[in-house]
């Protein structure tokens, strides 16, 4: 059974950056994809970005590409998420999440491990 333990998180100013971690514990996530989603209040979860279990190819929601970056380090059972140039609606519970496979998949229904989610509120 694989833990995960989002951090990072807080408050951040339109346009300012947060970089989230994900550490793995209790079982090894090197040949899991791992993926990061979003949810508000009232809303489904939300694809953010996917890594597969290399870290060769990464996948981003259109609405963060070229603002939000994925990145894993096997070796520290760790996955991150840079987030730059922030906006309010980036405001959000966000999830990193492990996949059956080695996809990072944008489906959330394909993920068998979940973190806790860590608050990322972005003001104006």
């Amino acid at each position: 059974q694989v833990k995960l333990v989002e951090s990072g998180g807080g408050l951040a100013q339109a346009g300012g950056s947060l970089r989230l971690s994900c550490a793995a514990s209790g079982g090894t996530i090197s040949s899991h994809g791992m993926g990061w989603f979003r949810q508000t209040p009232g809303q489904e979860r939300e694809f953010v970005a996917g890594i597969v279990s290399s870290g060769d190819i990464t996948y981003e929601a259109p609405f963060v590409k070229d603002r939000f970056t994925v990145s894993r380090d096997n070796a520290r059972e760790t996955v991150y998420l840079q987030m730059n140039s922030l906006k309010p609606e980036d405001t959000a519970v966000y999830y990193c999440a492990a996949d059956r496979g080695g996809l990072g998949s944008m489906h959330a229904d394909t993920y068998v491990f979940w973190g806790q989610g860590t608050q990322v509120t972005v003001s104006s």
